[in-house]
């Protein structure tokens, strides 16, 4: 890694493809031209609040890991927001949360808890696709989408400043733990950044699509 190449931008660099995928999958371009049904977007916030719910324990579980006072305070608050934003954002749109876990769902947040005996380094990028894709896919989204988008609420909360704010802190203290990580954790860094990045589109797609467990395994 160089003066001028951050482990962020070289992941990010990694990771890119998915990324421009995602932005082609038909949930988002539905979203952002208003025309998704509700049907779908229901089955994916009701998912999604199952994943925050995981999500905000695994945030928390990483400030306890982490080696600096400051590291831990930025975790510990992302952990909270997400709480925050879960009670807020999902109280719009949800009446009753789903049971159980779609398989998507179950392979992005057991991927997730499957850090926890990982170096911290590792566990820390394994959450950053989560930041950083929601941030740009929001901020996509907000630059094309037309007036009157029935997810304008949606779509507000993942373009916000705050929001950006949080992505260029969990970033930094991504770039941090890397700077001082040996080349082997570097690697799983960006092996999980991309894996993660990749759940993101599965995320988005098996909600779309509804890939949900056969009748049979019920």
């Amino acid at each position: 890694m160089t003066s001028t190449s951050s482990w962020s931008q070289l992941a990010w660099n990694e990771a890119d493809h998915i990324y421009r995928a995602i932005l082609e999958l038909p949930f988002v371009r539905q979203l952002a031209d208003g025309t998704l049904s509700r049907e779908i977007f229901d089955r994916y916030i009701g998912q999604d609040s199952l994943y925050i719910a995981s999500y905000c324990r695994v945030l928390s579980h990483i400030a306890s890991r982490l080696p600096h006072a400051d590291m831990t305070e930025a975790f510990l608050g992302f952990a909270l927001d997400g709480v925050t934003v879960e009670k807020a954002l999902h109280s719009l749109y949800i009446s009753k949360r789903p049971a159980d876990m779609s398989p998507a769902c179950l392979l992005y947040t057991s991927t997730l808890l499957a850090q926890a005996t990982a170096p911290v380094e590792v566990e820390a990028a394994a959450v950053l696709p989560c930041f950083w894709v929601y941030l740009k896919v929001g901020k996509h989204i907000a630059a094309t989408m037309k007036p009157g988008n029935p997810y304008a609420d949606w779509i507000a909360t993942y373009s916000d400043p705050a929001f950006d704010a949080s992505n260029d802190r969990a970033i930094a203290i991504c770039d941090r733990l890397a700077n001082s990580a040996s080349p082997e954790v570097r690697q799983a860094m960006t092996r999980i950044f991309v894996l993660c990045t990749r759940m993101e589109w599965l995320f988005w797609h098996g909600a779309y699509e509804n890939l949900s467990w056969p009748k049979a395994v019920i």
